[in-house]
């Protein structure tokens, strides 16, 4: 079986994307594979195991966290924003989801709506991508997070603690959450002006690189997991300029040498450097072994780089 068979040979969630972004297969064909998302397989699963007051994880000490990342995979997945179920779970959440800080500083935003957002740009960059997506007002946030660019072109959660410097996990929560907010609501100079800024700030550290010495920032970005949660990687940085329509220039080319690395003798990538935490449902994907997540991410940032 060829990677791409071996990619079809899956769910739905995965399907859709393979047929869309690496056999241009036509509108009406991804449309109709995309519509099975929230009817079979994984996406139906995950929604299945909704609360009725909203909440995947009512039983954990903070529920809201898993609700986000539910929404986040949910996403991920390209459960459609507009289809009755994705309409029904993200209703429940909107109404009934909560923030449940429990320390002083949490006291600011605790009670509040999760699709108010929080404080760290590392979070409310996912609120946005997550609100935006599913159409929600998420505009608050969005202009939060303008205010907080860095004059490096980065974000960091650590700025309210005296750094000066972005940080490229922040940073890409932050240009996903932005992505997705400008296609939600239209272009506009200066989201787009501060998106730009930051996907300079990866390339010009070669999306993994130190700028002051050339060193790797942390060699975890050069190992590729899913769900991503707030972690950055060098497969996802070059997934998200991918889906920005970034024209890839030689600031990638290293980096596009380390996912290739990866991969291998059966040209699929695995899966890395996992973080149970993140996870909220089992795709049957474990480390070390094939992911068909990395795989169909990483064979279409070949694909948009070999066109380029």
């Amino acid at each position: 079986m060829n990677v791409v068979d071996w990619l079809l040979d899956s769910d739905p969630a995965i399907r859709w994307q393979v047929l869309r972004d690496l056999t241009d297969a036509p509108d009406d064909v991804v449309a109709t594979e995309r519509s099975k998302v929230a009817m079979q397989g994984w996406g139906a699963q995950l929604l299945a195991l909704q609360g009725t007051d909203g909440h995947w994880g009512r039983a954990e000490t903070n529920p809201e966290w898993v609700s986000f990342r539910a929404l986040l995979l949910l996403r991920d997945m390209g459960l459609h924003p507009t289809s009755d179920e994705a309409r029904r779970a993200v209703a429940l959440v909107r109404d009934n989801v909560t923030w449940q800080g429990s320390l002083p500083q949490d006291a600011a935003w605790h009670g509040k709506p999760l699709f108010a957002g929080e404080v760290e740009p590392c979070i409310n960059g996912r609120v946005v991508a997550i609100g935006a997506y599913f159409g929600q007002d998420v505009q608050g946030i969005a202009d939060r997070l303008l205010g907080e660019q860095m004059a490096d072109g980065g974000w960091n959660c650590e700025q309210e603690n005296g750094s000066t410097r972005g940080s490229f996990n922040t940073t890409i929560n932050v240009l996903e959450g932005l992505l997705e907010y400008e296609r939600a609501t239209g272009a506009a100079h200066d989201v787009t002006a501060a998106r730009e800024r930051g996907q300079a700030y990866l390339l010009d550290r070669r999306m993994f690189r130190r700028l002051s010495t050339g060193e790797i920032i942390d060699p975890a970005f050069t190992h590729f997991l899913f769900p991503s949660g707030y972690h950055y990687d060098v497969l996802r940085g070059l997934d998200s300029l991918r889906s920005a329509g970034v024209a890839p220039d030689e600031r990638v080319t290293e980096a596009i040498d380390v996912v290739e690395a990866r991969r291998d003798a059966d040209g699929r990538w695995p899966l890395e450097n996992v973080h149970p935490d993140e996870t909220v449902f089992d795709m049957n994907e474990r480390e070390g072994r094939p992911s068909r997540w990395n795989t169909l991410r990483a064979l279409r940032v070949a694909r948009w780089y070999d066109r380029a």
